[in-house]
């Protein structure tokens, strides 16, 4: 028998993305499947439209909204299946996307996540900011995606069409051994959202394990259905998550250098934001480096594994991408790294 898939959608205030896209994931062919949808206490009438719609959806009920991180989290306590995959409301799936993921991961019990290659539902042609076709990431901490650099997302004419080894794999069609996401302590539920999956996927690398992408499988996304690009909030959890991040995952040769000067680099965006009239930004990294500082005080790190260089794990740059991206103006991702796409 085919090993147990569980589809875990977490929900806030989406019944209009469930309307829309569940109907996808439940015709999707892998048999040896179940949906299962966690609402985060939605205020809409996303309960009433699973009830009433969609029967067969299995409902988890979650007494407050604690974020995509601690969200799944308390969800997943509540989910027996040997794969999660984690899905966003707002992505619509293609029939067999399941099937190429599934068979490369029981061809090795090395590789504890992957995802698909994701492109803008909006525009078919393109890739999606959030993951592209897998992440990487860059010494100094950047992310960056096969098919998204900064804000630019490449037209996808198959040129990252190879399965490959990444740094992380996207929390929008995440895949995880479910032994795995709970032996690795899952997402930091201080993160709330943004960089959770980044850093799940630094532990499980520092577990052993590998993270993959398999474009064989395609999925469209919407993003930022739940912090639009540009707000403040959104600023200033990336800031800070990103920065908790290297603190809690970094080896201390490396950390010792590397977190000031991207503290260094962090003010320097937040002044050329206020000084091209986004005060908000300003104030949104100033807070973040506040609560960042608080962080450290307060040592709030579930990382309990042996911390190795970056430059020994897969999917990272050794470069810089602030150097290439902005000084050097590239854009593609093939003109970064020049090997493994």
């Amino acid at each position: 028998m085919s090993p147990s898939v569980a589809i875990v959608i977490l929900n806030y205030n989406g019944s209009n993305y469930l309307q829309r896209f569940l109907p996808p994931v439940l015709a999707s062919t892998y048999a040896n499947k179940r949906v299962v949808v966690a609402d985060n206490a939605s205020i809409d009438d996303s309960i009433e439209v699973l009830q009433k719609e969609f029967p067969s959806v299995e409902l988890i009920t979650l007494d407050k909204n604690y974020g995509f991180a601690e969200g799944y989290n308390q969800a997943l306590k509540q989910v027996t299946a040997d794969y999660y995959v984690l899905l966003n409301s707002d992505v619509e799936v293609t029939p067999a996307w399941i099937e190429p993921i599934i068979e490369l991961m029981e061809s090795d019990s090395k590789i504890a996540t992957c995802q698909p290659k994701i492109l803008f539902y909006y525009e078919q042609h393109l890739f999606e900011y959030a993951g592209a076709a897998g992440g990487w990431i860059d010494h100094l901490g950047y992310p960056f995606s096969r098919g998204r650099v900064f804000d630019v997302c490449e037209t996808d004419t198959g040129q990252y069409n190879n399965t490959a080894p990444i740094f992380w794999a996207s929390g929008a069609a995440m895949f995880i051994r479910s032994e795995i996401f709970h032996e690795a302590g899952g997402f930091d539920g201080f993160f709330f959202a943004h960089m959770e999956e980044i850093d799940l996927c630094w532990r499980i690398q520092l577990m052993g394990y590998n993270i993959m992408c398999v474009p064989s499988s395609v999925v469209y996304h919407i993003g930022g259905g739940t912090l639009p690009k540009g707000n403040t909030r959104k600023v200033f959890l990336n800031f800070r998550n990103n920065l908790i991040m290297l603190g809690k995952n970094l080896p201390w040769n490396e950390k010792i250098w590397k977190f000031p000067l991207r503290i260094f680099l962090d003010a320097l965006f937040a002044w050329k934001s206020l000084l091209s009239g986004f005060s908000e930004s300003f104030i949104a990294v100033f807070k973040a480096h506040l609560a960042v500082f608080k962080w450290c005080i307060s040592c709030k790190s579930n990382n309990k594994y042996t911390r190795v260089p970056m430059k020994k794990m897969q999917g990272v740059y050794r470069g810089s991408l602030i150097w290439q991206h902005f000084i050097k103006k590239k854009t593609r991702f093939s003109e970064i790294v020049k090997k493994n796409f």
